[in-house]
């Protein structure tokens, strides 16, 4: 089954698409594609659901604040230092404000009075269709988290801006989506 090119299809033509692996949140196929020079390729295309990562900004006497949260990731067996971040594959007609709404209150507790799209990010384009809306949320108030099974171990630190931008530079904040929606939101001058 030879598929036509897009026209903005970048002169790849996919030839024939397989499902090789599946389960509820995420999906991998298989293309087979001509590439622009006429040589056929294999892609191996991860697709899943939207997500939403959050800045929590606290405004203070001391200072802009962030709340940052720690959580261990399997696939590289180590616990991590991240902004709160999610999607609901359950929820796909919710709004990304809604999941991000619902992503803060769930891993930290927190509410927000105000939640400011920063813009659309993709997490990695090279291997898959992932993409996500970064969040800046203000106006916050604490209440209880409401974490899933998979999210017990999750802790939350409230640190100094300056010091949240501190672990970036000095490497305790590796997770790409943090750095990339830290980048966003400051340059849109919002911190």
């Amino acid at each position: 089954m030879t598929q036509r090119p897009t026209p903005d299809a970048g002169g790849y033509t996919t030839l024939s698409t397989r499902t090789a692996y599946e389960n509820p949140w995420t999906r991998v196929r298989e293309d087979i594609i001509l590439r622009p020079n006429g040589r056929e390729g294999l892609y191996g295309v991860v697709e899943r659901g939207d997500f939403v990562v959050i800045l929590p900004l606290w405004e203070g006497p001391d200072g802009p604040r962030v709340t940052l949260i720690r959580q261990y990731r399997y696939p590289i067996q180590k616990r991590m230092w991240e902004l709160p971040m999610g999607m609901w594959e359950h929820r796909p007609d919710a709004t990304p404000e809604d999941v991000a709404r619902g992503e803060l209150r769930e891993e930290t507790g927190l509410l927000a009075t105000e939640m400011r799209d920063a813009g659309l990010m993709y997490q990695g384009a090279g291997y898959t269709t992932q993409k996500g809306r970064a969040y800046l949320a203000t106006g916050l108030t604490q209440g209880a988290h409401e974490r899933e099974v998979t999210e017990e171990d999750i802790t939350c630190h409230t640190v100094p801006l300056s010091e949240m931008e501190a672990m970036i530079l000095d490497g305790r904040i590796t997770c790409m989506v943090t750095i990339a929606a830290f980048g966003l939101i400051r340059a849109r001058g919002w911190i």
